[in-house]
């Protein structure tokens, strides 16, 4: 007669290798890659379990960086944005390197200083068509591009709209020294108010869209 398997124990949390960091379900963590030149994984857990022999694996949802997705990084990608799949995997606890943080896009533009471990995720991915959740987003300025928060925008102050500063013929430097921004289209308008702007906002709001 055939030996059952002893069950797997889930276990609420486990404490990575060599520190004294928890990690508990739902949290996302750095995973080390196989491949040292490779820049860590990163994924979500889903489920931590214990073996009859005390080897602890997790079952994670990866994250997929821009250029791991089939489309390839595109120019309003940022370099802390990630896509969460479809791709679900059980690794060992011990490939765990240490805690990160996934924001929402709109929470991440708002951070006054992003840190190492700070990411986020504006996409649903499917790894085997490459499609995308939600599949339009908002589109900015006259090149009509998606926001992509490691960029400079400024907000033009008649039709609201935000603008690359190399699109409206600006520089970076230029554009940090100004008080007041009109578009092209919008400076033959009396009736705007120069109200003054420092642009700390971002543009996240749904306006135009992108398929």
């Amino acid at each position: 007669m055939a030996k059952t398997r002893p069950p797997k124990k889930d276990l609420d949390s486990y404490t990575i290798r060599g520190t004294n960091k928890i990690v508990r379900v739902g949290d996302c963590v750095l995973m080390r890659p196989s491949e040292t030149s490779k820049l860590p994984y990163v994924a979500r857990i889903e489920k931590i379990e214990a073996d009859n022999r005390n080897n602890i694996k997790v079952r994670v949802r990866w994250y997929y960086r821009p250029e791991e997705s089939i489309g390839g990084r595109r120019q309003f990608h940022g370099a802390k944005e990630l896509f969460l799949s479809d791709h679900y995997d059980v690794q060992s606890a011990h490939t765990i390197e240490g805690r990160c943080t996934v924001h929402s896009f709109k929470n991440y533009t708002k951070l006054e200083n992003v840190g190492a471990e700070d990411y986020y995720c504006r996409f649903e991915y499917k790894a085997a068509t490459g499609a995308f959740t939600p599949d339009r987003v908002a589109v900015y300025c006259k090149c009509e591009m998606p926001y992509n928060p490691d960029d400079l925008m400024v907000q033009c102050e008649g039709c609201k709209d935000w603008y690359h500063p190399a699109c409206v013929s600006m520089t970076i430097e230029e554009a940090k020294k100004l008080d007041h921004f009109v578009c092209s289209e919008c400076a033959s308008d009396a009736d705007i108010k120069t109200n003054e702007n420092t642009f700390s906002a971002s543009p996240v709001a749904d306006s135009k869209l992108l398929m």
